[in-house]
Parts: C-alpha cells; sequence; structure tokens
C-alpha cells in the first residue's frame, strides 16, 4: 500500500506543479497577450488540438512510452509553452499551443490509466473491491489536483501586483470597461496597461521552474506500471476503433440531445477565464487582480465539487442542474446590466464565486451523467465529452476578439436555454425508459473525474 499511495501522490503532486503553472498562464492569456487577439487565439487554437489529440493519440503513445514516460513527455509539452510566453508573437505561442493541445490528451489518459491499474493491482492483492480502491485514488488526486488554480494564480496576483504603473483608473476609460466594451486594443490607459516585461519574465521564470519540477518528480520518483497490464487496456483500441466508436456513439439519440449542454462547459468557462477577466477585472482594477478572482472561482468550484458529489444522492441531479441553470443565468444579467466600478470591489468576486458554484455542478453532473447513462460504452460516451465540450472552448475564444461582451453574454445565455432544454428531454426519455427508479440513481457510476476535462 504504502508504495502505491507514493505513486499517487507522486502523479498528484506531479500534476499539481505543472497546473499551477499551466492555470495561472491560462488566467493571463486575454488580458497579457492582448494585441491583436493573440492570447485567446493561442487558446482557441490549444483546445483545437486537444480536440484532435483526444482522438487518436493517447492509445497510441501509451502503447509505445507505457503510462510512466508518456506521463512525463507530455508534461514537458506543458513546459514549452510557458517558454513560449517569455516571447509571446504568432510565431512562438500559436505552435507552442499546439504542442500542449497534442500533449494535453495522452497526459490525462496515461494518469487515468495508471492510477486504475495501481488500484486494481493493490486491490487483487488485498482482497478489496477494485471501484473502491481506485475511487479513493481518483479522490486523493482530485483532492490535490483541484488547489492548482488557487496557487497558480495567487503566484501571479502577488507578482502583478509590484507593478509600478497601477495609476487611478479615469472615469472615461472605465466607460470602456464591462459589457459594452470599447474593442480596441488599448481600451484602457491606465488600468490594463501590460506590467513591466522584469516582471513577466520572473512570472514565466517561476510558471516554467513549477513545470520542470513536475517532469523532473515524475521521472525520479514514479514507478514504471508493467507495461503487460498496461497493454492489456490497450490492445483493443487504435486510432480508427476509436475514431469510429465515437462518431457511432452519436446514433444514440441522448448523446446527440447532450451535445448542447456538454459545449454549453466550454462557453461557459472560455466566457469567464476570457471575457470577464479582461473586460471588467483587468480592465477596471487592473491585471494583478485577475489571480485573485479566478482564486475565487477556483477555490468555490473545488469546496462546491466534494459537496455535490456527495450530496446528489439525496437530491438528484434535476435539482443541482435547475440551480446550476438560475445562479448562471443570474450571473450573465448581471454582467449585461453592471458597470464594473473599481468601488465596489465584491461584484467583482460574488460573479465568479457564484460561476464556480454552477460550473461545479456542470462538471460533476455531466460527468456523471454521461457515466450513468452510456455505461456500457463509457470509452466512447467521455471521448464524446471531450470532444463537445472542446469545441465549445475553441468557438468561444475563436470570437472573443471579434465581438462585444454583451453579445458573447447573450450567446452563453442561448446555448445555456438551449442545453436545458435539450436535457430536459434527456430525462423525460429516460424516465419514460425506466419508470420508478430514482433520479439519483447510481451516481457513483459516475466514475471518479469530476473535472476531468479541465486540462
Amino acid at each position: 500500500m504504502e508504495r502505491n499511495l507514493k505513486n499517487v501522490l507522486v502523479i498528484s503532486f506531479g500534476f499539481l506543479l505543472l497546473f499551477t503553472a499551466y492555470s495561472g498562464l491560462q488566467s493571463l492569456q486575454s488580458s497579457l497577450n492582448a494585441e491583436e487577439g493573440l492570447g485567446v487565439a493561442s487558446l482557441s487554437v490549444l483546445y483545437a488540438a486537444l480536440t484532435l489529440s483526444s482522438m487518436f493519440l493517447p492509445p497510441i503513445i501509451i502503447k509505445k512510452l507505457g503510462c510512466k514516460w508518456t506521463i512525463a513527455v507530455s508534461m514537458c509539452c506543458y513546459v514549452a509553452y510557458s517558454l513560449g510566453n517569455f516571447y509571446a508573437s504568432w510565431y512562438t505561442l500559436i505552435p507552442t499551443s499546439m504542442i500542449l493541445g497534442l500533449g494535453g490528451a495522452p497526459l490525462w489518459s496515461a494518469k487515468c490509466t495508471y492510477l486504475t491499474i495501481a488500484g486494481t493491482l493493490y486491490a487483487e492483492k488485498a482482497g478489496k473491491s477494485a471501484k473502491d480502491i481506485i475511487n479513493q485514488y481518483f479522490g486523493i488526486f482530485f483532492l490535490v489536483f483541484q488547489t492548482s488554480g488557487v496557487w497558480g494564480n495567487l503566484i501571479s496576483s502577488l507578482i502583478l501586483s509590484q507593478s509600478s504603473n497601477q495609476g487611478e483608473i479615469s472615469e472615461e476609460n472605465l466607460e470602456c470597461c464591462g459589457a459594452y466594451d470599447c474593442l480596441t486594443d488599448t481600451s484602457n490607459s491606465t488600468g490594463s496597461e501590460r506590467p513591466s516585461d522584469s516582471l513577466i519574465y520572473t512570472l514565466l521564470g517561476v510558471y516554467t521552474a513549477s513545470g520542470v519540477l513536475a517532469v523532473l518528480l515524475v521521472i525520479i520518483f514514479l514507478d514504471q506500471i508493467k507495461s503487460d497490464q498496461a497493454e492489456t487496456k490497450k490492445e483493443k483500441t487504435s486510432f480508427w476503433s476509436t475514431f469510429l466508436a465515437t462518431l457511432r456513439h452519436l446514433k444514440d439519440k441522448r448523446q446527440c440531445l447532450l451535445i448542447p449542454l456538454t459545449m454549453y462547459s466550454g462557453f461557459e468557462q472560455a466566457f469567464l477565464s476570457g471575457d470577464f477577466s479582461k473586460s471588467f477585472v483587468t480592465c477596471a482594477l487592473g491585471i494583478q487582480y485577475v489571480g485573485y478572482m479566478m482564486i475565487c472561482f477556483a477555490g468555490i468550484n473545488s469546496l462546491c465539487s466534494l459537496l455535490f458529489g456527495k450530496i446528489s444522492q439525496f437530491t438528484g441531479r434535476k435539482l443541482l442542474f435547475a440551480l446550476a441553470a438560475v445562479l448562471n443565468t443570474s450571473c450573465i444579467i448581471t454582467v449585461l446590466l453592471w458597470k464594473p466600478d473599481p468601488k465596489q470591489l465584491a461584484v467583482f468576486f460574488v460573479i465568479p464565486g457564484l460561476w464556480g458554484v454552477s460550473d461545479a455542478v456542470w462538471q460533476t453532473q455531466t460527468n456523471a451523467l454521461y457515466g450513468i447513462l452510456f455505461e456500457k460504452n463509457k470509452e466512447a460516451a467521455f471521448a464524446n465529452y471531450r470532444l463537445w465540450e472542446s469545441v465549445g472552448f475553441v468557438i468561444a475564444f475563436a470570437y472573443s476578439t471579434k465581438l462585444q461582451v454583451y453579445i458573447k453574454a447573450y450567446i452563453v445565455l442561448s446555448v445555456l436555454v438551449l442545453s436545458m432544454v435539450t436535457y430536459g428531454v434527456v430525462e423525460y426519455l429516460e424516465a419514460k425508459s425506466s419508470p420508478g427508479t430514482p433520479a439519483a440513481t447510481e451516481k457513483e457510476n459516475g466514475g471518479p473525474h469530476p473535472q476531468e476535462t479541465h486540462m
């Protein structure tokens, strides 16, 4: 057990170090590389590459390298992205975004495979239920991993608050903040003034070092898991079979009806980290506040993910989905009506806080829903989940620089309304096909990946 637990902790802290850097960088992209929309363009490319790679790369790479080395090599792809930010241009950020996207899917798949095999092996030895041990391992992993958003953003806020150019923001510049932003690159001459290069290099240096530490931790301390164990898992999967299984799964009309809900998860996360952080927080308060805002979001999100996983068995998922829809709708309406004002500091944190509560529902309950509805074809179902969520991110980041915030808010709201309608139809079909079973049946089947796709 000690050795298995050590491996679980090595993976958990490796991911913590890696995503401390990545989550901090992702939150700052729209503000830090605002010129010509380079930051959000790089995120759009990143998610497009991630979509492609999750279709066919993981089984091939895991088979060639084994789980340990797949994790180590994929982590290097993330470090490349940190390095690309040192000299941010179309020629450095776009290729490194593609590299990160391609490395993302094998990284997550290898982590899942490793924890699953380690849990199964230990359960066999100890004579315990494999499902319980695997759930326990994923629980430990997510408990450690979920805090990465807090650390990454805390580092960025502490370093960027050293900035000397935090002047008062004039009334006319404030006019350009909020839902009816002025859509110019230099929408605000004081608030969103780029911090000095030396501060940015310090920040990127810390992030790169964090990523390198993650790679070293895995290479030095993670035991290679017997490849024949990993092999049996991978035998059946080739590029075409995965690809065709993913497409074939779309014949299931419940899967088609869940597409809007799954894409919405990408839309709403992109809106908060791309648009709200730039047009509200950076514009009205300054870039050093973006990190604090994202900490508020990530912290509440983590706590609620844990909470909703537990209480869904009592409330049923319909109630939680309804709660998330109401909270998200009220946040979007607030964003449309409220004119950001530095004096109303609390509002800048209440919106991401409530957004974190609803995002926790979207993540945990949608994953659980997929696990319960498509228990027979989990692989194809989760491939579709990753595919459609990534498509949501790609579309949202792609139009991000072309439209004003209020139009983007209306788009997010429309997708939310559509996804609630189609989700309702899925629940109706389920109730019709299996009368008498409670809504919250076997929440456990949702598998232990509440925030798998949080890249």
